[in-house]
């Protein structure tokens, strides 16, 4: 498996990640009131996911520009 093959299957698990993070997001706002107090630490795993995966993607278009 090259490099480029392993940041692709490494970036379809990170994608993955940010879409359940996503729904957390989504789900935690369609029942609010209830469980306001989990905004902060379900905005933060949606953040963290996104922003991996952003990243991921920069460096993959690098390697393949390369």
């Amino acid at each position: 498996m090259t490099d480029i093959d392993s940041l692709k299957a490494e970036l379809k698990k990170l994608s993955a990640k940010a879409v359940k993070a996503k729904m957390d997001l989504h789900d935690l706002s369609e029942d609010l009131p209830v469980n306001w107090q989990q905004i902060p630490e379900v905005a933060a795993r949606a953040l963290d996911a996104f922003s991996t995966l952003e990243a991921k993607r920069a460096e993959l278009k690098q390697r393949e520009t390369a």
